[in-house]
């Protein structure tokens, strides 16, 4: 059960590490459980629906599920002015900057509903190619999408309050919900014999009531919101400034994320896309438990640096690094010894055959790029938003050229190789950027615990590398990754991480301690 109804008491947000790891665990709940429900019932609409009227549908889930990138980056900028107004202790500018977000994402959203409703018939008859007798049904389909911008946007914000005062436990309870009804609804739609727009409507209904529960739950949670709505012209620059470099950030990384399969349908042929595409996602999905932490680091860091705790930040910055490493280094390492069997089982011979080095150096660069999500959040936390899409901006027409040339070159595993250097290289830049212009200080990271899962990954890379072999394969790395697994337990966790997984990760709850400015810290 999650409580937001006592008021939150005065003085700074207290981060500990306990809420961060529940935190953690329960946005990795909230991303899985959707997933399980989009696997049970996809086949069932595809079926009802049909193949045509389920591909207009795909593009539906495409506009609820990515053009969230189009708020602006207001969202997250919402909650690191939160989140550092409530590290102060000092919550007198948070309905300001609240409801100025709110005013503003409201306002993009029923721009781009407007663009949206006038622009369907265009973009129905000319881009997408949609049969003629779909054709109405997916305009009317098209323009009711449209009106789910505002109300996504919005949502966003109230979110982002309840994200910056640490509760994830209140998040994920709406989140959950609508993210399952997202595949249940047109489930339910069919079931019913609705058409696409009876379907949207639907949808629209969901994101609408989720809507309303964030905004609720973020006025219980910070009474202090409980003012009028006005628009703060003088958070105007500010709050556009930070969500420009967020935006742009967000944009040149779904450009990036493209030009590998571009590269590969450009150069060689379609067909190939799939024999690269495929293992990618699959790997691409590893990164769950890195996507559930970075939610919970940026508001952390955020209100770390609002109080000035230079000291904590740092200790969390190395603790869960270290945690990344332990947690997701190991089934990336077995990626790269068991490539062609994991291939052969999932996806048959022919992918075994085609795609094994390129799932192995896919691996390798995700293997770096894992730790990722701390560089990137803290840098964010303490307002260096720029550092990122400085780099990407460069990144992507150096990647561009490696993609193409290693597609000419060696085919899908020449693009995978590039890929694995852009993945790399993003996060060696984005650590060497902590320890420069984000004043974090290497020797105390790498002694806090990096050293050793570094040391303990690569002896555990040599030990699977001499059971391949010695032949053993799967039984010899079955055992192995067992005792990495106690070893890692035992000897890298320190005494607090191993109370906390044995007694508290999902089971434990705090009575009575509140967390300061953030409601009770039922979840401590």
């Amino acid at each position: 059960m999650t409580d937001a109804r006592r008021p939150a008491p005065d003085g700074p947000l207290e981060i500990r590490h306990g809420l961060l790891f529940r935190n953690t665990a329960l946005n990795l709940v909230g991303l899985v459980v959707p997933l399980l429900a989009g696997f049970a019932a996809i086949p069932f609409v595809v079926r009802g629906l049909g193949a045509q009227r389920f591909g207009i549908l795909s593009l539906v889930w495409v506009v609820f599920g990515y053009f969230g990138l189009f708020d602006l980056g207001l969202g997250r900028t919402t909650t690191k002015y939160v989140a550092e107004a409530l590290g102060k202790g000092e919550t007198r500018d948070v309905p300001g900057c609240v409801w100025t977000a709110v005013f503003l994402q409201a306002g993009i959203g029923a721009a781009g509903a407007l663009l949206l409703v006038l622009l369907s018939p265009f973009v129905t008859m000319h881009f997408l190619k949609i049969p003629g007798r779909f054709v109405p049904e997916t305009v009317r389909t098209l323009r009711l999408v449209g009106w789910s911008l505002p109300v996504m946007f919005v949502s966003s914000s109230f979110r982002g309050v309840l994200e910056a005062a640490q509760r994830f436990d209140l998040v994920n309870a709406v989140k959950v919900p609508v993210n399952v009804l997202f595949y249940v609804l047109p489930l339910a739609g069919t079931a019913l014999g609705y058409g696409l727009p009876g379907i949207v409507v639907l949808l629209l209904a969901s994101r609408a009531a989720g809507l309303l529960a964030w905004g609720w739950l973020g006025l219980r949670v910070l009474p202090v919101l409980r003012t009028p709505p006005r628009l703060d012209r003088r958070l105007l620059g500010p709050l556009l400034t930070f969500s420009g470099w967020l935006a742009l950030s967000s944009v040149l990384y779904a450009l990036s994320s493209s030009v590998d399969r571009l590269a590969i349908g450009a150069v060689l042929t379609v067909g190939a896309v799939t024999f690269y595409s495929a293992p990618f996602e699959a790997i691409n999905r590893v990164g769950v438990v890195p996507g559930s932490l970075a939610m919970v680091l940026f508001p952390a860091f955020s209100s770390l640096n609002g109080g000035r705790l230079t000291e904590k930040a740092e200790e969390l910055f190395a603790r869960s690094t270290k945690l990344l490493l332990l947690s997701t280094g190991p089934v990336l390492i077995l990626l790269i010894f068991f490539a062609k069997d994991f291939l052969r089982l999932w996806l048959g011979a022919d992918f075994a055959r085609t795609s094994t080095p390129a799932v192995q150096l896919l691996a390798a660069g995700f293997l770096v790029n894992c730790v990722i999500a701390v560089p990137n959040n803290y840098l964010m936390g303490i307002g260096r938003v720029d550092i990122a899409p400085k780099y990407q901006l460069v990144e992507l027409f150096v990647y561009a050229g490696l993609a193409w040339a290693g597609a000419k070159l060696w085919g899908i595993t020449g693009v995978a190789l590039a890929t694995a250097i852009r993945l790399a290289g993003f996060s060696a830049f984005l650590f060497a950027a902590s320890f420069t212009a984000g004043g974090v200080r290497f020797r105390p990271f790498w002694r806090a615990g990096a050293r050793r899962a570094v040391t303990a990954l690569i002896l555990y890379a040599a030990a699977l590398g001499l059971d391949v072999l010695a032949g053993l394969l799967h039984w010899g790395a079955a055992v192995i990754t067992a005792g990495f697994m106690a070893v890692a337990y035992c000897r890298l966790l320190d005494p607090a991480e191993r109370e906390f997984l044995r007694t508290r990760l999902l089971f434990h709850r705090a009575g009575g301690r509140p967390v300061a400015a953030a409601g009770p810290g039922g979840v401590s």
